[in-house]
């Protein structure tokens, strides 16, 4: 008598939840190039850059791609510029 091999029973696929964000975020916020962002700092960027001034968000985007976060990238670029 053979033993029978024992198999997961395949779960069925939940479908995917429309993403907030587009795919790939903002190209670019007010002339700033945003390639090294994730999609949702390019996002939360975009609609950061309403109360801001395109120095301040230059500098936020470059504090960004070295590896600070969102509100570390803030603090610094609004001691630094202003807003």
């Amino acid at each position: 008598m053979a033993l029978k091999k024992k198999t997961k029973a395949k779960k069925a696929a939940k479908p995917m939840a429309k993403s907030l964000y587009k795919k790939g975020g903002p190209v670019s916020v007010k002339g700033v190039p945003t390639k090294g962002l994730t999609s949702r700092q390019a996002t939360t960027l975009k609609k950061h850059s309403v109360h801001h001034t395109k120095k301040h968000i230059k500098m936020m985007v470059d504090a960004m791609k070295k590896g600070a976060s969102f509100g570390a990238s803030h603090k610094m670029a609004q001691k630094k510029v202003g807003k």
